[in-house]
């Protein structure tokens, strides 16, 4: 965390992944990010993985360094709250975040009657307005038919567990808002930003060339399990049945490869036998089976401690795969080791490592990991700061069920 964006308040109103995200990042960056939930919790609240009382560790690690406030958002005196923390007074202020449905009252028009120079950053899920989420984004894109073994058939779809476009999108969220926050500086004037996931999704296929790739050679790319596509990268199995993945993207980590594995005569004879120039990343690609084969056996006949020994310092590109246990548990880079991870206290929950900011500013220093609020932990003192709502007020929308504290009511 930094103190970057502390001159910025935003309110997010939001589920699940993208705006979430985009969200914790304004936070992370040091921006007063309100995150506004019914009474009781959205939609995330309780969602997997969850600790053993049932609190989401998902809810909690997408939206750490945020102030929570929960409304009666199904009633219309609560919605109007929202609507006036959400264009309160402020150079700063007045910057919606959502990837929900608008509900009545919190539309960019009524926002903008408001506070005319308010800024609604809004994640839909098709450009029509229809409804989309990664997985079903994720289903068109054609990368779940070209994710899996060699020779896989249509029918036989492999989708991505990781919501890669939701990542996108709320990142691609997150610049938005900065770009349409500068914007303002510089002009006065807010507006709606719209983004969908869709088309998050359809930009980067075409600026991966897939798009081009069709239209211009008539072809897409095939099935090729762990191999990389173009080039040399295979998984190998080693002797106490761990996995690595070898990588050999450029001329330099190919003579490296060769050097470290003992392999440099015999992999240099693929190339002439096959008639392919294994210094350019193609010949590699094409060679890449017989190159696996010598590679295979190598990998086979030691342990994952012997080769990572071998290729210590030696240049070559490679990785061990890794479950989730295993990453957590054997890999200093997560842990309080690496600068990224904190132990935090996260009520509720209890203590463990979370990360911070992946960004390191040469001008500001890196501050502690502050943990996700309590669900309506800061209702009150939203009210009482944004709104200058007095006390009695404040106890009124508590009695009459319209807003809650962090212990529900």
């Amino acid at each position: 965390m930094n103190r970057l964006l502390a001159d910025l308040r935003i309110v997010e109103l939001s589920a699940f992944v993208a705006a979430p995200l985009g969200g914790m990042t304004m936070a992370q960056l040091g921006a007063e990010v309100i995150r506004i939930d019914p009474i009781g919790g959205g939609i995330d609240f309780n969602r997997w993985p969850v600790a053993p009382n049932g609190a989401s560790l998902y809810w909690a690690g997408l939206n750490k360094a945020k102030r929570s406030v929960a409304l009666a958002l199904d009633k219309p005196e609560g919605r109007a709250l929202a609507q006036a923390i959400a264009t309160a007074p402020g150079p700063g202020a007045g910057i919606v975040l959502t990837n929900l449905p608008p509900l009545p009252g919190l539309d960019y028009a009524n926002l903008k009657a408001k506070r005319g120079d308010v800024i609604l950053l809004r994640l839909i899920g098709n450009r029509d307005g229809t409804a989309a989420v990664d997985y079903t984004v994720n289903a068109a894109s054609g990368f779940p038919l070209v994710t899996g073994q060699s020779g896989s058939t249509v029918g036989a779809p492999v989708n991505n567990v990781l919501p890669a476009w939701d990542i996108a999108a709320g990142l691609y969220l997150a610049t938005a808002l900065l770009a349409a926050e500068r914007h303002r500086a510089r002009t006065g004037d807010g507006q709606e930003v719209v983004a969908a996931l869709a088309d998050v999704m359809l930009a980067t296929v075409g600026h991966l060339g897939y798009v081009g790739d069709v239209h211009i050679n008539g072809r897409a790319r095939p099935a090729i399990g762990n191999d990389l596509y173009g080039s040399f990268g295979r998984d190998f199995a080693t002797a106490d049945d761990r996995r690595v993945m070898i990588i050999a993207l450029t001329p330099r980590q190919w003579r490296a490869l060769g050097r470290a594995t003992g392999l440099a005569d015999k992999l240099a004879m693929v190339g002439q036998m096959m008639e392919v120039d294994l210094d350019t990343e193609t010949g590699r690609y094409e060679a890449r089976d017989a190159i696996a084969a010598l590679l295979a056996r190598w990998c086979g006949g030691k342990t994952l401690a012997e080769i990572k020994e071998a290729f210590a310092g030696s240049g070559v590109l490679w990785g061990s795969f890794q479950d989730f246990v295993e990453l957590v548990r054997d890999d200093p880079r997560c842990s309080p080791v690496n600068p990224l991870f904190a132990e935090v206290e996260q009520p509720g929950i209890g203590t463990y490592p979370m990360p911070g900011l992946p960004l390191d500013f040469g001008a500001v220093p890196r501050l502690p990991t502050f943990p996700a609020p309590r669900l309506g932990e800061h209702t009150d003192a939203v009210l009482s700061e944004v709104l200058g709502l007095p006390g009695r007020e404040i106890a009124r929308l508590h009695n009459t069920g319209l807003a809650a504290g962090p212990d529900g009511n």
